[in-house]
């Protein structure tokens, strides 16, 4: 009986998720925080979901991304692909990424999960203004780090 309503249930998942958003909801790339980072955001969504995003910076490129949310699924696929999204490109190519951005490359979502896409879009974009400012002030980042 369990192994019935297993498959169904995957059966309904591929019905309305792309395979690369099941794969990222199942296998989540770079989670976790990231010690003495140079920028971090956490962001909730309108459903409650809380998602935050790491990141460290090296010669104006984004060397390492990383999340963490309570969320669903499809909260998981939009950290674990925005992470993957951010990493190697330079700050200003990550302020391109949005929500859009995120829909794509997950193969989309059904509509009543886009608003996951809007949170790791905005908690990304708030994780590269955290790294801008903890740039012009490099004391501070010492000070939060020591803490």
């Amino acid at each position: 009986m369990k192994e019935h309503a297993e498959k169904e249930f995957i059966t309904e998942m591929q019905r309305e998720y792309s395979e690369t958003a099941i794969d990222h909801a199942r296998n989540p790339r770079n989670v976790g925080n990231i010690p003495k980072c140079d920028g971090f955001a956490q962001g909730t969504g309108v459903c409650g979901d809380t998602l935050g995003i790491w990141l460290k910076v090296k010669n104006d490129r984004i060397a390492l991304a990383s999340f963490w949310t309570d969320g669903c699924g499809a909260s998981i696929a939009c950290g674990s692909i925005t992470t993957v999204l951010a990493k190697d490109r330079t700050i200003e190519e990550t302020k391109k990424i949005d929500r859009d951005t995120i829909l794509e490359a997950l193969g989309g979502l059904p509509e009543d999960h886009v608003h996951c896409a809007e949170l790791a879009a905005e908690t990304l974009s708030s994780a590269v203004k955290d790294y801008q400012e903890l740039a012009k002030f490099p004391w501070k980042k010492d000070y939060m780090n020591n803490k």
